[in-house]
C-alpha cells in the first residue's frame, strides 16, 4: 500500500520520501487531501515505462519460432468457425 503525503509533509521529509520509494514503496503525493501525485522508483518507472508488445506481435513471434507442424497444430484449423461471420450492426455515424 502506498504511502500518503501532503505536499507540505512530503517537502519537510523530501529524503525519507525519496528512500521509500528508492525501497520499492510507492509514495502518493496530495494537496488538501486529493490525490496529486506519485512517486516511484527508477526501476518500477521503467517497468511501468516499459512499451508493451501487441498481442499480433507476440504471436507472430510465437508462429515463426514454434514448429506448429511437430505439434499437430494447424493455426487454420485452430481458428476456424472461433470469428462470428456476420456483417455485424448498422452504426450511425
Amino acid at each position: 500500500m502506498a504511502r500518503r503525503y501532503s505536499i507540505a509533509e512530503a517537502r519537510a521529509r523530501f529524503p525519507g520520501v525519496v528512500r521509500e520509494a528508492e525501497e520499492g514503496y510507492p509514495v502518493e503525493i496530495s494537496r488538501r487531501g486529493t490525490p496529486v501525485a506519485v512517486l516511484l522508483s527508477v526501476e518500477e518507472y521503467r517497468r511501468l515505462a516499459k512499451r508493451r508488445t501487441q498481442f499480433s506481435d507476440a504471436y507472430d513471434r510465437f508462429r515463426s519460432s514454434s514448429a506448429l507442424a511437430e505439434l499437430d497444430i494447424d493455426p487454420d484449423e485452430v481458428f476456424a468457425g472461433v470469428r462470428e461471420p456476420s456483417p455485424g450492426r448498422d452504426v450511425e455515424l
